[in-house]
């Protein structure tokens, strides 16, 4: 059976060799005899693949002896929007409000302090990233978005903030593109776009941020806890964690992430072109502030929509269809997707284009 084109915005492809491998340890983990669905999180093997998983993280982002360190939790981002601030926030914090995650990660905040909006697209549906803003004196750290899933915006540079950690959501573009990675105090990214399955979180924290606040912090919740404990206070998401160790390998023996970025910019820089070109279509997202993760766009003529689902779907095209909030268009190319998928979905936007 062939493969359809998969441009679903997560849970998203993978590398085939990594399901492949994947698929293999479900009934015996390299040799071991047991399935990794069923192997003790203490055992020996699964203590080498969390330690691999956690190390070539670090090796990716270039942070290995910098001070920073490498966890797989649970939670997704989502978690994450409340453990930041459990973790960081003691009077005040600034956010970036470029989203819908942005905007729930805001939320979380509140109940912990101050959470101020320093720049917003809100009122334009979030079709940009604000620019030319002043960070505030005395936060606690500046929060960010990388990319925004939803509607197709991407931060091509981020705020120096030197005297104010930056923490930043990287959940939709992590180990897509080359950036100093050092200038953040503290990463965090879903698995279920460009590492693994859903179920693993990948935190990636400067360890000289931490235990600067005065409130208890549950243990669960506690940064410092999963890093005295590598990772390993409550039993990981064990298939999750080692699918995001495949992926990572996967990513090493393809030239890293400088080599993934030529082909994720080949494959935006392709779909965008098509976008522009083409009389029936047209971006959702400000050029300048295009991701090359989502490429959002819509039809000009909303009345032509069912005929071009149907040429998509009938193309083997699979979850293209936009968010709710945006409608249109989204097409997903995280790092497994191959410019030949996106060469076939050009192809139709062609197709249906000449004949209408």
């Amino acid at each position: 059976m062939e493969r359809p084109h998969n441009f679903s915005a997560g849970p998203c492809i993978l590398p085939l060799e990594v399901f492949e491998k994947a698929s293999q340890s479900v009934i015996d983990l390299d040799g071991s005899g047991l399935s990794v669905l069923e192997i003790s999180h203490r055992s020996s093997a699964f203590v080498e693949v969390m330690e691999k998983a956690r190390s070539l993280a670090l090796e990716h982002l270039n942070l290995e002896n910098k001070g920073y360190k490498a966890l797989f939790m649970q939670g997704g981002a989502s978690m994450q929007f409340l453990m930041t601030a459990y973790n960081l926030l003691e009077t005040k914090a600034g956010y970036l409000d470029t989203g819908t995650w942005a905007s729930n990660a805001i939320k979380e905040a509140r109940h912990f302090g101050d959470a101020e909006v320093v720049a917003s697209s809100k009122e334009s549906n979030y079709n940009f990233i604000p620019k030319n803003f002043s960070i505030p004196k005395g936060l606690d750290y500046l929060h960010c978005t990388s990319n925004n899933t939803i509607y197709g915006t991407q931060m091509k540079t981020f705020p120096n903030s030197e005297e104010t950690p930056l923490i930043c959501d990287m959940s939709s573009d992590i180990f897509s593109r080359e950036i100093d990675f050092s200038q953040f105090g503290l990463i965090y990214a879903g698995a279920q776009k460009n590492m693994g399955p859903a179920g693993a979180t990948l935190v990636v924290v400067k360890e000289d941020i931490l235990g600067k606040i005065s409130r208890q912090i549950p243990s669960m919740m506690n940064y410092e806890v999963f890093i005295k404990k590598e990772s390993m206070f409550n039993t990981p998401p064990v298939f999750s964690v080692y699918v995001s160790m495949l992926t990572l390998e996967w990513l090493s023996r393809n030239g890293g992430i400088s080599a993934i970025e030529k082909k994720n910019r080949a494959k935006s820089e392709l779909i965008y072109s098509e976008i522009d070109r083409n009389s029936l279509f047209e971006g959702f997202t400000a050029k300048e502030d295009r991701s090359m993760m989502n490429a959002t766009f819509t039809l000009k003529d909303d009345k032509l929509a069912p005929k071009f689902d149907e040429l998509w779907k009938s193309a083997n095209i699979n979850g293209l269809n936009g968010h709710r909030s945006v409608g249109g268009y989204r097409a997903s190319m995280y790092n497994a997707l191959s410019i030949e998928s996106v060469e076939v979905l050009v192809d139709v936007m062609k197709h249906f284009e000449n004949t209408i």
